[in-house]
């Protein structure tokens, strides 16, 4: 059971509908040509989603913590590209021709 969170009823759906569905409508209806889904993928390709890599810029004084950060992200960037690359195997839209 979902929790209720200050709501009455859980809802389904309403994450996708408040945070997606009613603002690609706002931009179709403005004319407003892109509309950004945010971060992360797998879940947005039933949704006519592309997974899109995200991008930050952080600055950390310590250098020892800026050294693991950076062993982190060399690995979970290479594993972050094999999932985009496997994702977009899946694309819900037709590859040019």
């Amino acid at each position: 059971m979902w929790p209720l969170l200050g709501g009455l009823a859980p809802i389904s759906g309403l994450h996708f509908e408040t945070c997606y569905y009613q603002a690609i409508d706002y931009c179709l209806t403005q004319g407003i040509r892109r509309f950004e889904a945010g971060a992360q993928g797998a879940h947005k390709l039933s949704r006519g989603f592309l997974p899109t890599p995200t991008y930050s810029l952080h600055w950390l004084d310590h250098p020892q913590f800026q050294r693991a950060v950076d062993d982190f992200l060399a690995r979970e960037n290479a594993g972050l590209e094999m999932t985009l690359n496997e994702l977009n195997e899946h694309t819900p839209f037709r590859r040019p021709s």
